[in-house]
């Protein structure tokens, strides 16, 4: 379930060491707030933003490689 409200407008955003440098523009940002870590497509940074409890996104990651 996805947080309903976020304040994003001081989100510092961050994209992966493995998404190929400063050039490449084909990642996925995350921005980590006090409620929530937010999700965006860095192509298009103004589209929707979910944004995920912090619990469900540590269980997200804890998965990935399962």
């Amino acid at each position: 379930m996805a947080v309903s409200t976020v304040d994003l407008s001081g989100a510092v955003w961050r994209k992966s060491s493995r998404s190929g440098g400063a050039g490449n523009t084909n990642c996925v940002e995350v921005a980590f707030t006090e409620s929530a870590v937010a999700v965006r497509d860095s192509k298009n940074p103004g589209a929707a933003t979910p944004a995920f409890p912090a619990v469900q996104w540590s269980f997200f990651l804890r998965h990935l490689g399962s």
